[in-house]
């Protein structure tokens, strides 16, 4: 990929999620976000409602977004906003979920995520629980609701990744680290790259309408730090010696965070782009060894790689 190439928008780095779809109406369209009731995916959900359309909150525990329902429904304009249940890292759920769903989807936003697990959990397969989580859980879902992104004609998914996935390649002889040392960071990345490689993989929905992207928010304190204990909080420059949360000057704010998931999910100057990597509301350049910053690795955008995963992925949440 060269610069010529890459796709830039007029927003900037803190350009909030109102701001990037400004104008837009999406009244009648239908969307998913996954996580939707805390940080950068209840900002997520607030704008593509705001702009009109009918959102549902997926999340583990639907009691937990009703106060951003209950703020929807008394919004001017706003479009119809339900909670659903949707747990991840169970495969059983998110078929479940698809199952359900009647008529055309015309948005998802895989946003859900855990990360930095301390110590090496597992789901109920076995599998590594970021990697059953954040990737195989979303695989699951995307998949079992093709037919209803298909009726959309002109569907988007959008998967939030991280630029944690730099350092972490897939490692397909080992991904649920049951031979190699649990590594939370490690695990974490490795979930993350396959993200991209979920949205990647998904070019061969295009002929159905359907375009696929991944997104780094950047740097946001959300719930997602919450398995972070305060040693590592410290070690990031993000909390004080009381305890108090100090975000960096470079940090977002959660409403800013979910400004390029918002864009690609809806903007028109995304319209028909697909298997691409973005942040801070542009396309990402591919890291060099000089420049890592608002960049993607060369592994999280391997065709072949995309390939190969998807085929692991049908069989592993095969049913």
């Amino acid at each position: 990929m060269n610069a010529e190439s890459r796709l830039t928008t007029p927003f900037h780095s803190h350009a909030t999620a109102t701001e990037v779809i400004k104008g837009v109406d999406l009244t009648g369209r239908r969307a998913v976000v996954t996580g939707g009731a805390s940080g950068i995916g209840t900002e997520t959900v607030r704008a593509l409602a705001l702009a009109g359309a009918e959102v549902v909150v997926a999340t583990r525990r639907p009691e937990t977004a009703e106060p951003l329902v209950r703020g929807l429904a008394a919004a001017p304009g706003a479009g119809s906003v339900r909670a659903e249940a949707l747990d991840l890292s169970d495969i059983d759920s998110a078929l479940a979920f698809a199952q359900a769903w009647r008529g055309p989807l015309d948005i998802l936003v895989a946003n859900a995520g855990i990360m930095a697990l301390p110590t090496r959990q597992v789901s109920a397969e076995g599998w590594e629980l970021q990697l059953a989580t954040n990737f195989l859980g979303h695989f699951a879902l995307a998949d079992a609701l093709h037919p209803a992104l298909r009726e959309s004609g002109s569907a988007r998914v959008v998967v939030v990744s991280s630029g944690a996935h730099l350092n972490s390649p897939f490692d397909f002889d080992d991904p649920h680290f049951e031979r190699r040392p649990y590594d939370p960071w490690g695990a974490y990345g490795q979930s993350k790259t396959a993200d991209v490689l979920l949205a990647v993989g998904a070019r061969r929905w295009a002929d159905d309408g359907i375009t696929a992207n991944a997104v780094a928010p950047g740097a946001i304190l959300t719930n997602l730090q919450r398995h972070l204990d305060d040693d590592a909080m410290r070690s990031f420059g993000v909390m004080d010696d009381e305890g108090n949360l100090t975000p960096l000057p470079h940090y977002k704010n959660p409403a800013q965070g979910a400004a390029t998931s918002v864009l690609l999910a809806a903007s028109p100057l995304v319209k028909g782009v697909t298997g691409r990597y973005f942040e801070d509301n542009q396309e990402a350049s591919v890291v060099s060894d000089s420049d890592r910053s608002g960049r993607v690795a060369a592994h999280a955008l391997d065709q072949q790689a995309a390939d190969r995963l998807w085929d692991y992925a049908v069989e592993a949440v095969r049913r």
